[in-house]
Order: C-alpha cells, then sequence, then structure tokens
C-alpha cells in the first residue's frame, strides 16, 4: 500500500479550543506533535491551557493556527463554520469534530432534510482543503482516557470519511496513534451515518459494532 502522508506532518493548528480542541491538544503534545491553537477570543485567554501543554503549544489566532499547521483540526460550533479561514488552509487536510446541534446552531434547513452533511458544509466553505471526518462522536473526555494499543482485544473504534485517500489516511494514522482503530465510511456525502443521535454516536464500540451501527443509520431522524 502507497502511504500518502508525510512523516514530516508534525505541527497541528487547532482552530477551537473547547473541550474537544483542547482534549485532542493534550493527546497530541503528550505523543510530541507541536501544536498552535486558537479560539474566538483570542491567543492571550488561553494563556492557562497552553502553560499547561508546555514547550510544545502556543496559542495564537486562528488565520495563524491554520498557517502554522500541516493539518489542522476545526473543532468550531458548526453555526461558526463559515467564520473558518479558507486561504492558509489552502492545500490542507482539515479533521472536522463538527456536529449539528441545532439547539445551539440554529435549524439548517439541508442537514435537516438529509441533503448535506455537516462535513460536507465545511468542505464547501474550504474548497481547496482536504477535509476528514473525525473526533465527533466520542466524549471529550474519552479522547485522552480510552485508548489502547494496536492490536488490544475489543478496541475502541472511530470512524472518519473523505473525499481524499489521503486524508482518510493520516486520520487513521492519528486515531492509531491515540489508541483507536478506525473504520472509514466513505465519502463526505455518506458521514450522516456517524452524527448525531445515529446509532455509532459517542458510544464505545470496536471496529466490528462501529459498522453495524454504521449500517443501521437512518438518513433522517
Amino acid at each position: 500500500m502507497q502511504h500518502l502522508v508525510e512523516p514530516s506532518m508534525t505541527t497541528i493548528g487547532i482552530i477551537g479550543a473547547g473541550h474537544i480542541g483542547s482534549q485532542v491538544a493534550r493527546k497530541a503534545v503528550e505523543l510530541g506533535y507541536d501544536v498552535v491553537i486558537s479560539n474566538s477570543r483570542g491567543p492571550e485567554t488561553l494563556a492557562e491551557l497552553v502553560t499547561e501543554l508546555g514547550p510544545r503549544a502556543r496559542a495564537a489566532t486562528a488565520a495563524e493556527a491554520a498557517a502554522a499547521g500541516d493539518f489542522a483540526v476545526v473543532t468550531v460550533p458548526l453555526k461558526n463554520y463559515q467564520d473558518i479561514p479558507a486561504e492558509p488552509l489552502e492545500g490542507k487536510i482539515v479533521i472536522d469534530t463538527n456536529n449539528y446541534y441545532w439547539e445551539r446552531d440554529g435549524r439548517i434547513p439541508a442537514l435537516d432534510n438529509g441533503e448535506a452533511t455537516t462535513s460536507g458544509l465545511l468542505q464547501k466553505h474550504l474548497p481547496t482543503s482536504k477535509v476528514a471526518k473525525g473526533f465527533n462522536h466520542i466524549f471529550a473526555k474519552d479522547i485522552t482516557t480510552d485508548g489502547t494499543p494496536a492490536g488490544t482485544p475489543n478496541r475502541r473504534a472511530l470512524a472518519t470519511a473523505s473525499d481524499f485517500p489521503e486524508a482518510a489516511e493520516l486520520v487513521t494514522k492519528l486515531f492509531d496513534e491515540f489508541g483507536f482503530d478506525t473504520v472509514n465510511i466513505g465519502p463526505l456525502e455518506d458521514s450522516w451515518r456517524v452524527e448525531r443521535d445515529r446509532p455509532a454516536y459517542v458510544i464505545r464500540q470496536n471496529a466490528d459494532e462501529l459498522r453495524d451501527n454504521l449500517a443501521k443509520a437512518t438518513r433522517t431522524i
């Protein structure tokens, strides 16, 4: 198998420093990645988190984090996805953790009607980037605690989806490093199978169980 992910991809730009973003940053730093993290309120508000993360992490604006990362993790409320800076992410892999919470985000008819997916919306907003779904169906606290070495019986599995093989491969590599098996759903148009309120959402499952739950999902709820 030809490997498409460059081993030199060692800096992660994280856009969004909430529960998921902070936890991804903690595990990434532990694994030896450099992290540039941002939020909507400004780098100075991240001083405490960056101090906790240590010398491999620094705070920046969203545009700076996007530019600094060899790849990026976007983990902002879905209603704010159009605020993500597109130009500094050009040509880069972007891992999207977004979920649709209409109570927070407002109603988005294309999602309610099953005409779009959350990650598909981000891909449309970032047409020159390579978006892959990741970390959307796991509680934030479990990101740093539920991982186990490859080959562990009943290892927890997480799903990804992308229109770009190299993006799905990067997520698979990252999941393995974080301690999880990966199930590749396929293109972004099928990523609804792991969205909110579907059978695979935020439950602990191994790869076979995840495949079964993905197959049980219905397009609209």
